[in-house]
């Protein structure tokens, strides 16, 4: 007759693990819900930053002139393209009509649109580090679960001298659930991180082409 004990569930096997076992799933769990909360959050972030990117931009080359497009500018609080066109305009504002400053005007906007663009770059990957942590160490927790969990099987192997599969599959079994878990933690985690860095880089070169036509803009306007 087959040992019913042999056949546990997940659940079960984790209820029933050792203390350091549960430690090890409950921060892998913690983990993957912190990875997922920051994938789900950053993807919604960052396909609104996307239109209103593009709605700011049908504005401003639709008709907008410049005083317009920094008072439309404030409609989009979620476009980089709208916050660093105000940054830099913000900027050349500050220096007034004085000549004396003329010769500066370009390398003060230049310097604005930089900034702004770190700025709102390191806002867009702010929390994207944890997706990162999670994929590469994620694993590696798992691993130290499971071999944690093999050791004890293996001592309780050697206290009650049975090595027959009916006394070291729970145990064995719950050692392995840990790498699952890490496994399962780590790769959303990794996929994760690495389209959502997609998605920020695409960011970064909608930015880069919207400063040079403003600073070509600019200069045909005689306000650089």
């Amino acid at each position: 007759m087959q040992n019913t004990d042999m056949h546990l569930n997940a659940l079960d096997l984790i209820l029933n693990a050792g203390p350091i076992v549960k430690l090890v799933l409950l921060l892998l769990f913690t983990a993957s819900v912190g990875s997922w909360a920051v994938i789900l959050m950053k993807r919604q972030l960052l396909k609104q930053a996307a239109n209103q990117n593009e709605q700011f931009l049908n504005g401003f080359w639709g008709g907008w002139n410049i005083s317009e497009a920094f008072s439309r500018a404030s409609d989009y609080p979620l476009s980089p393209v709208a916050r660093s066109f105000q940054a830099a305009i913000r900027e050349l504002r500050k220096l007034g009509d004085s000549e004396a400053q003329e010769g500066l005007r370009g390398d003060i906007v230049i310097r604005a649109l930089r900034k702004a663009q770190s700025n709102e770059l390191a806002t867009l990957e702010y929390s994207t580090a944890w997706l990162a942590t999670t994929a590469s160490t994620a694993p590696f927790i798992g691993l130290f679960g499971t071999v944690w969990g093999i050791m004890n099987s293996f001592q309780s192997i050697g206290a009650s001298g049975s090595a027959n599969l009916a006394a070291v599959a729970p145990g064995i079994s719950e050692a392995l659930i840990a790498t699952a878990v890490g496994l399962a933690a780590a790769i959303p985690a990794g996929v994760g991180y690495n389209f959502l860095q997609g998605k920020i880089r695409g960011q970064s070169i909608a930015l880069d082409s919207f400063h040079q036509d403003l600073l070509n803009l600019l200069q045909r306007e005689g306000a650089i």
